[in-house]
């Protein structure tokens, strides 16, 4: 069962949908998981537990390499749709582009309940094997911990979401609304392939009234809202000249170095929105005046200080700079592009004032805002809200469940902004510390513990039966 070239629209690289048979090449990343299919379909029965069955599948989808780019994630959504018809489940592949399939299985409601989406994508970033001390597509198994990259972010919970699918397929789960598991391409790079994609050009498979996705990290933290990426250029100019003769040039990589400096010295007003207002007085609580509000945090930890810290202004980091070709010749312009992060309901027309104020008037240069991405946020009032604070309190008494704003951003905008959806970031962990979770992620070394990965399984199951039961 393969995606073809034949299924692919020629106007523009577009839509397919498949179902069920399609006759093609094999995938040649697909071949090592073909021969290991038997074992990965295994009935539950000959299974130890659930927690060895999701650490199993979050192994092979490891050792499907599917760095972004070029992304190929059609493997990886071949082989979460064999083990979950396996057990029973529904399942579709929708591709932009053949090679760039995302999955999308459902256990379908009676009709007289929300649908709830589990959120996940297979997409990876680069890894480099000499700074790993495993293959970083091995997907080991050692110290009961789960190695490669992916394993956080986040191939990890989408293994978990399809246990809980399938686990619940297996025991003959009737929702009352949909339950509905995508496991979709092209987070990590964005270029169309992905979540976006299916928003616009196949909504009904992913429609939904909430949404469970990444986020959160430590055990009880809950994303519920995101920063906007609005990324912004900086040309400075200037004129060239030969390098050997620095006086008769005017250089603009020197006169961009000024401007940089100014950007990363300055320290906007901070404010406190609701989600930090939350967390504040869950973890001091009260909340100080915004000027003391970081170092309120520090004397908790440091942790604290450094979630708190980029949620209370826009950030602004400059990240990529471009100026002469050749050595011997002085830049007459020089491009700088900045990662700029604004706090939800902020927009770049609103800031452009404040970030000029700050560049000064004694540069020329351009700005420009090359996207604006995100900027979401999600009510607490609801059955979904409810679903994460009972099964915290449940699996850790005392505990409590804390809304944050993400300090970047997921695919969880493109629901809201599609659908009015209600979705959060949330995957508790508890195992493994949050903040060597955090240094983790998109780094060397990637792993997750067994035991964090259960307790994934355990809490979208819970979720699942709580809202669309």
């Amino acid at each position: 069962m393969h995606l073809t070239d034949e299924l692919v629209e020629r106007a523009r690289p577009q839509a397919l949908c498949e179902r069920r048979e399609l006759a093609g090449p094999p995938l040649r990343r697909f071949r090592e998981e073909v021969a290991h299919a038997e074992s990965m379909l295994r009935p539950v029965a000959q299974t130890a537990s659930l927690r060895g069955e999701v650490a199993d599948l979050l192994g092979r989808l490891i050792r499907v390499d599917t760095t972004n780019p070029p992304g190929a994630e059609t493997p990886a959504a071949e082989l979460l749709r064999g083990y979950l018809e396996a057990n029973g489940v529904a399942c579709e592949l929708y591709a932009r582009v053949p090679e760039r399939a995302s999955l999308v299985a459902r256990i379908p409601g009676r009709g007289d309940g929300p649908t709830l989406l589990l959120l996940g994508h297979t997409d990876v970033v680069l890894a480099d094997p000499a700074e790993w001390s495993v293959p970083p597509f091995s997907g080991e198994l050692r110290d009961d911990m789960v190695w490669g990259r992916g394993a956080l972010d986040m191939k990890g919970q989408v293994a978990a979401s399809a246990v809980a699918v399938a686990s619940l397929a297996r025991e003959g789960f009737e929702p009352a609304g949909d339950v509905v598991f995508a496991a979709t391409a092209d987070e990590e790079v964005g270029n169309g392939f992905g979540l976006s994609w299916l928003c616009e050009d196949h909504p009904d498979a992913v429609r939904c009234d909430f949404a469970v996705n990444e986020g959160g990290g430590a055990f009880y933290i809950c994303s519920t809202a995101e920063k906007m990426s609005a990324p912004f250029r900086i040309r400075v100019h200037g004129r060239s000249g030969h390098a050997s003769m620095p006086a008769i040039a005017d250089n603009a990589l020197v006169k961009a170095a000024r401007l940089i400096e100014r950007l990363v010295e300055f320290r906007p007003e901070p404010q406190v929105q609701q989600e930090v207002d939350a967390f504040l007085r869950a973890v001091l609580g009260e909340v100080p005046s915004p000027a003391s509000i970081v170092d309120r945090a520090r004397s908790v930890h440091q942790d604290v200080a450094d979630i708190v810290a980029p949620l209370l202004a826009p950030t602004f980091s400059p990240t990529m700079i471009t100026a002469s070709q050749q050595r011997n010749v002085i830049p007459a312009i020089c491009d700088v592009v900045v990662d700029c992060r604004l706090l939800p309901g902020q927009h770049p027309q609103a800031v452009e004032p404040m970030i000029r104020a700050v560049l000064g008037g004694d540069v020329e240069y351009e700005l420009d805002f090359l996207e604006a991405q995100g900027g979401t946020r999600s009510a607490l009032d609801t059955p979904l809200w409810d679903a994460v604070e009972s099964f915290v309190e449940t699996s850790e008494p005392g505990a409590r469940a804390v809304p944050i704003c993400t300090a970047g951003f997921t695919d969880s905008h493109w629901l809201r902004e599609a659908f009015g959806t209600t979705a959060y970031g949330f995957f508790p962990a508890r195992a493994m510390a949050p903040d060597l979770a955090a240094a983790l992620i998109h780094s060397a070394d990637e792993r997750v513990p067994v035991a964090d990965l259960e307790l994934g399984v355990e809490w979208l199951r819970h979720a699942a039966r709580t809202v669309a039961g």
